[in-house]
């Protein structure tokens, strides 16, 4: 039987007990900040990163990984003797995907499986843990794959932000584009699809799209059962997210919970006071669970 290795970039921003408890090997992705440049979530992490935010003169910007930063994680676990499964943020959000491609063809005697999360944050937490799981229950890698993909088919994420000023910047503002030049007040709320990210609808207040999610998450999942990962991320704004995670298990019973902060990278894109709601739903499969 072979074993299987877990690889995801640091977006998914995973807790650090999960991380241990599964052995996930996190390649970071890297803020640059004018001359400087930081390992997201090893260099800087997010209180650092929002704090100086708060007060920067000079915008930061972002990379993918390099090549070689896949290519000693492959090449350290190949040794290992592992099969790797590698799960990246959206092809469509960064070049991260091409990055894990390159150093995979550096490694041609390895059995690496890529797979395009075509999501980011949370969902994408989701994906690698079902992996992560399925893995430790001795499951093969085309099985493993096979769990990441079936989390993809049955998750979403809706999220609000303060301004759309970060991801037209960052140049990932895709579909939301529409809203620009909208009254200031209005809180556009946002939603990923075939990888990008989409403009949904917009409100007047922070309160209101906070309760939208809340609503939409509930109009999708309908008689969808059970809805087997919930989770909350925020950019910070941990008060008003601990607020809406409170809602939302009250409300969803889901089998699982997550609460998350958006990584400095993604945090880079969206700004300062983002609030988002992922779930999976409607998977009676025994490979999400322990």
């Amino acid at each position: 039987m072979s074993k299987i290795a877990i690889v995801t970039d640091s977006t998914a921003y995973l807790p650090e007990e999960i991380i241990s408890t599964y052995q996930i090997n996190v390649v970071p992705l890297v803020v640059i900040w004018g001359e400087e440049t930081f390992l997201d979530n090893v260099e800087i992490g997010p209180e650092e990163f929002y704090k100086r935010l708060s007060t920067a003169e000079q915008m930061p910007s972002t990379s993918q990984p390099s090549i070689q930063a896949f290519y000693d994680v492959f090449k350290r676990l190949h040794a290992e003797g592992y099969d790797i499964l590698t799960i990246v943020i959206s092809s469509a959000l960064s070049g991260t995907l091409d990055s894990a491609l390159q150093a995979k063809k550096m490694l041609p005697d390895a059995n690496i499986a890529l797979v395009d999360s075509q999501y980011t944050s949370l969902p994408m937490a989701f994906m690698a843990l079902a992996a992560a799981r399925a893995a430790k229950n001795g499951m093969s890698l085309e099985e493993c794959v096979k769990a990441v993909e079936t989390v993809r088919d049955h998750t979403q994420v809706f999220f609000a932000v303060d301004t759309l000023e970060f991801l037209h910047r960052g140049g990932r503002i895709g579909g939301a584009s529409r809203f620009l030049g909208t009254a200031l007040q209005l809180k556009p709320i946002l939603f990923l699809k075939d990888g990008k990210i989409e403009a949904l609808e917009k409100v007047r207040t922070s309160k209101r799209a906070h309760e939208r999610l809340i609503e939409l998450v509930e109009a999708e999942v309908g008689d969808k059962s059970p809805i087997n990962f919930l989770g909350v991320v925020h950019a910070a704004a941990e008060e008003t997210g601990q607020g809406l995670l409170k809602v939302a298990e009250q409300k969803f019973e889901p089998e699982e919970l997550m609460f998350a902060t958006l990584s400095p990278v993604l945090g880079t894109h969206t700004g300062p006071g983002t609030i988002g709601i992922a779930y999976v739903a409607g998977i009676n499969q025994q490979q999400v669970k322990d």
